[in-house]
């Protein structure tokens, strides 16, 4: 089963995901995506891991998701735009090769057995026309991500002001 969270900045998407794996399961694994960037990047994730109790399995993947053995769990990926931006700046922008090497690894963790994925992405071509080219740029890797992996997911909610909006499924 797989399940996506989309939706705008602090619209609630990640408070529903988290609410989400532990209504499925009683031990189910957080996968932050994030890399640690600079010290501001650091106190949110440290703020994001108190936030969660002992029930969770937390671990720390910044691209090779599919290294983790997911087979009879429930995770919850956070998120798809942290995880583009590792794969976006480690190719230097080329969109083309983020996307190819984000779905294969994205399909390498979906064909795994008796899993269930909640993900958490952002719909950030929803909002400001980006000024850069290169933000621009990212904004098309997102879109085409979150394409790709709402065409696999059997369910996908959209978040607005904290309310889930059921869009498919």
């Amino acid at each position: 089963m797989i399940y996506l969270i989309t939706g705008g900045e602090r619209s609630g998407k990640s408070t529903y995901a988290q609410n989400l794996a532990l209504q499925l399961s009683n031990s189910p694994i957080y996968v932050a995506t994030a890399r640690k960037w600079d010290s501001d990047f650091q106190n949110r994730i440290d703020r994001h891991q108190n936030e969660r109790d002992e029930r969770w399995t937390n671990i720390e993947k910044e691209k090779y998701l599919s290294e983790i053995n997911f087979t009879g769990k429930t995770a919850l990926i956070d998120c798809v735009t942290l995880w583009l931006t590792n794969f976006f700046v480690d190719h230097k922008n080329d969109v083309n090769l983020s996307l190819e090497e984000a779905k294969k690894e994205f399909l390498a963790i979906a064909s795994q057995e008796n899993t269930t994925l909640i993900i958490v992405t952002n719909e950030i071509g929803m909002g400001v026309h980006a000024a850069t080219e290169i933000g621009r740029k990212f904004t098309e890797l997102q879109g085409w991500m979150n394409q790709f992996i709402a065409s696999k997911a059997d369910e996908v909610v959209l978040m607005v002001s904290g309310i889930p909006v059921k869009i498919k499924g």
